[in-house]
This record gives structure tokens, sequence and C-alpha cells, in this order.
């Protein structure tokens, strides 16, 4: 039963073409309100929810709610859903006025209404006085103010966004994340964001849905997402990681590169095999003989923040450390982190059994983990 919350549902719904699978049995649901983010790489099915959402297609299997309601008999003109384009799909014969009137004029309402809500709406998106401007003379950022004014001027209950940021710089990319997700904030619309681009997805959303090969991998607020990604799939997608095989003692204790490191994750089998990931940030770099690891320098790089540094320990792991410390390749370092820093996926761990660990095991209350605890094995 769909609460008062819940805005859009999907339910185990799969999307074919010519026999294709492009989505494999999606089930999800959004709450009023929210920024989400679809974020996955070209061809993962990002897109083919929107269209699925927006009426433009219909699912092979599965149903779809909108504000309770099944939208399988529901044209698209008649749900309160729009669309921001990546290409923004304005019409450039028609001046700025008329290309965010033109839904309400397909509407029928009167002259003043029009007036009175476009006026309103480009003030919103910041561009009052913009009415006779006309599209071809304007900016990348102000055609997609444009297109986002268009939507929101229909008061849509779901604003969909597909990738609209991708044609700017990167400056101005950056100034309309900050814009958009102050945007949805004020007006308390739920966004539906769909982006490859991970910094972006972290930036600006509430829950993150990682999506590969027409599934959605797994969900989670961006930190969530960050910290504890469920695979290496997800954790080699988010960010920068470092990602080794380790193999678990027992709770709490983990092998890699050689050596036993206590850490803060259990609920799994004896001598289990897993990947072990941890971020650049998250190395410390120290001399080496006081270094829980010990690297040999390969290359360093210089990021403007940040060096990047990358080397390999004795076991032929390979590290790649950000760090403000600058070093020199062909020196040998060591790398300090907490157990916290230790974060363990088991193999080709997937959301659903994820879940079921996490229902079956609890950490004893007892324990905790000292700062700097290290078990040398």
């Amino acid at each position: 039963m769909l609460t008062e919350e819940i805005i859009v549902s999907f339910d185990q719904v799969e999307k074919k073409y010519d026999k294709e699978s492009v989505l494999k049995t999606i089930t999800f649901e959004l709450e009023r309100g929210k920024f989400y983010t679809l974020l996955g790489p070209s061809g993962c099915g990002k897109s083919t929810i929107l269209n699925l959402l927006a009426g433009f297609t219909s699912p092979t299997e599965g149903s779809i709610y909108l504000n309770g309601e099944d939208t399988k008999n529901t044209p698209p003109n008649k749900r309160k859903v729009n669309t921001v384009f990546q290409d923004y799909a304005l019409f450039p014969h028609m001046n700025v006025f008329d290309n965010v009137a033109f839904g309400l004029k397909m509407k029928k309402l009167s002259k003043e209404d029009i007036k009175k809500k476009v006026s309103a709406v480009l003030k919103l998106v910041r561009l009052n006085g913009y009415d006779e401007r006309e599209i071809t003379g304007m900016s990348g950022g102000q055609k997609q103010r444009v297109a986002i004014a268009r939507a929101l001027v229909n008061e849509p209950d779901v604003l969909l966004l597909d990738e609209p940021l991708s044609a700017l710089d990167l400056k101005l990319r950056t100034d309309m994340q900050y814009e958009l997700r102050e945007l949805q904030q004020r007006l308390g619309i739920t966004f539906l964001f769909v982006t490859h681009d991970q910094e972006e997805a972290l930036a600006m959303s509430d829950e993150i849905m990682v999506m590969n090969e027409g599934e959605i991998v797994q969900t989670g607020t961006p930190i969530d997402i960050y910290d504890e990604p469920i695979n290496r799939y997800v954790a080699d997608f988010i960010g920068e990681s470092n990602i080794v095989k380790g193999r678990m003692i027992e709770d709490y204790v983990v092998s890699f590169a050689g050596k036993s490191f206590q850490c803060v994750d259990g609920g799994m089998n004896p001598d289990e095999k897993v990947d072990v990931v941890i971020r650049p940030e998250d190395l410390v770099l120290t001399e080496a003989e006081k270094g829980a690891l010990q690297i040999r320098v390969e290359t360093q790089l210089f990021r403007g923040v940040h060096y990047e540094i990358v080397g390999m320990d004795n076991d032929g792991n390979q590290w790649m450390v950000h760090s403000t410390k600058k070093t020199e390749p062909g020196r040998r370092v060591g790398l300090q982190f907490e157990p916290q820093d230790i974060h363990i996926m088991r193999i080709n761990e997937t959301e659903e059994s994820f879940d079921e660990r996490i229902e079956n095991y609890s950490a004893p209350a007892s324990f905790s983990v000292e700062e700097g605890d290290r078990l040398d094995g």
C-alpha cells in the first residue's frame, strides 16, 4: 500500500526492445520533495526509466504508479511530469516567453494567466527581463534555464532531468549544480536526475541509484554509496578506489597485502575471500618504517588541491594516495590508515544479498576499535 509520501513507484518493471532486455525487473520508490539521481554509464537504462515515467514508452512487464495511480492508461500529457532534455529541445524560432508559455497555450489558459505564470517562473530561474530574448542569441546556461522554466511552469509533481548539464563547460556546470539543488529545495518538487558524472551525483542528490546493465546495483545517500560500496563495480565507479584481494580471518579482522588488520566489518564466513577498498584520501603518507603498509612510489602528479601518488607494495598491489605531502618516484614510503577506512565487500555482492546479511547479523554491543589498532600477521 502506497503512503502519502511516495509519489513514484516502479513495481517489477521490465523493458525489452526486440527481445533485448534494457531494464531487468526494476523496483524502487521515490518520496515527495527529494532529489534523486540515476547514475551509471551510457546504455545502462537510465534514460529508459525517465521515458517510462514520462509515458514516452510503456513497460514490457510490471507497473508504474504516480501519486498512487497506475499509469498504464495515462497518456504523457495527462501525467504531472515534465522533462528537461540534454539538448534542451527549445523552439529556435520562438523567443523566451513563447518557449516557456508553449505548454500553457496548449492547455488554453487565458493570456493573463499565462503572462502571470511565465513571469513568475522566469524570475525563479533568474531570467526576469529576458521575455523577448531570441533563443539563438542565448548562452548554454541561459538556454538551460529556459528549458527548466518551460518544465516548471506546468507545475509538475516530478521533474525529470536527462543529463541537462553535459553540454556546459566545467565552471558553468558547477554553478548550475548549485542552482538546480537550491531550486529543488525551494520548490519542494521531486527531481529525478540522470547523469554518468559521479561528482555531479554526489554533490546534488538526496539519494543515488547506481545502475549497471539494466539493473539498480545499489541505492543510498551519497555518503552511503561512497563510504560503503556494495561491490567492486560501485567502488570503482564512484570516485577513485584502491581495491585489493583480501580474506576475512574472523569478524573485524581482515588479511590483505600480506598482513592482518582490524576493520569494522563482520558477518562473513571465516577465511572468506573478499574485496578490500580503501579510498586514496584515507591513506596517510609517513616514513616507511612507521607505515602499516610500505610502497615504492612509481608516479606523482600534482592535481591542484593534492598530489596523486601511485606506488606498489611488496605483494604487487598498486596503491593510489591523495596527499598534500610531496614525495618523489623511487622513494619508499609508509601508508597509515584507520580501521574504519577499510571497507570490506563480498565478491559479486548484490543489494538483495547485502540486505539479507544485515538482517541476519548484528555486531556485538561491546565491540569497539581503538584508534590505530592493527594486527600484524
